[in-house]
């Protein structure tokens, strides 16, 4: 009988255990199903917030990218679309003669305007007394403002005296120049002929945008000597300052000088398109601004 009891309190023990492994399977069951959900709501999730981020650099590029990027490979803030020197008006004075045979047979003929640039480049060409500059800036940033724009003499000797090339006849007159500066004065500055008194850039600045334009007319004048300068562009583009230099076309410096009281030679436009030499005195019957100096 004590085995029949034992038996019997055995029984309800084998069958309590026999529902264990099922409890034990359905386990791992809703647990794959959890971790489905949260792969699911993190996949979302992750979606959600690589579309945002996209959205916001997008915005930010369009708006700041550009810029952080020309920052970054070292692009300035403006740049130079165009650079010229108008020689076509202005009586031209070399620093010396032109005796080589080769260069004075290209100053004599029709030859191309290219190789006359040369010659007279070698012979630092500068304008009598006044240089006119036309600059074209480009804005490089997604705003700016041009604060200030200066001549900076870089060299300054006595007058040129090697050549005299008479452009421009008597009674000739000179085109009106936005702006204009004095290189003769102890601190050079661009002003107006309305206020030549006054800075141009006190009073005003220039705001460019990616991509704008700005074309500048600019007279430099000079009397007193021989003078090589640049222009020299402050800029102000993110509460930051620089500032940019302007060369001539040819990436020298820009030149003018004062008249001399004589020349060593002259010359004066060919009915062939070259320049023909002249004396002194029919150089200075043509031009006016020689008949008014020391020169005749």
């Amino acid at each position: 009988m004590a085995k029949a009891r034992q038996n019997r309190r055995a029984k309800p023990g084998r069958a309590d255990a026999t529902p264990a492994p099922r409890a034990e399977e359905a386990e791992p069951a809703r647990s794959g199903r959890w971790k489905a959900a949260w792969a699911w709501l993190a996949g979302i999730l992750s979606a959600v917030i690589i579309a945002v981020i996209g959205v916001v650099f997008t915005a930010w590029f369009n708006a700041r990218g550009p810029d952080a990027v020309d920052r970054i490979s070292g692009e300035p803030p403006i740049k130079v679309g165009h650079v010229a020197v108008d020689h076509s008006t202005q009586d031209t004075a070399l620093r010396e003669p032109v005796t080589d045979a080769g260069e004075r047979a290209v100053l004599l003929s029709s030859a191309s305007g290219a190789r006359h640039d040369a010659v007279m480049a070698r012979h630092h060409r500068a304008p009598l007394e006044k240089t006119d500059v036309t600059v074209v800036l480009v804005g490089n940033r997604s705003s700016l403002r041009i604060v200030d724009i200066k001549p900076r003499v870089l060299d300054r000797k006595p007058v040129s005296d090697g050549a005299l090339l008479v452009y421009t006849p008597a009674g000739g007159e000179v085109d009106t120049i936005e702006l204009s500066a004095d290189l003769d004065e102890s601190a050079p500055r661009f002003a107006t002929g309305k206020d030549p008194d006054t800075s141009y850039f006190r009073k005003k600045q220039i705001d460019l945008k990616r991509g704008e334009r700005v074309t500048l007319s600019m007279s430099v004048k000079g009397t007193a000597a021989y003078y090589e300068f640049d222009l020299l562009v402050t800029v102000l583009a993110e509460d930051q300052t620089e500032q940019i230099t302007i060369k001539g076309p040819d990436n020298n410096p820009f030149r003018v000088t004062g008249i001399a009281d004589a020349y060593r030679t002259y010359y004066t436009l060919s009915p062939l398109r070259g320049w023909q030499p002249t004396s002194r005195n029919q150089a200075c019957v043509i031009e006016r601004k020689i008949q008014e100096s020391k020169g005749c």
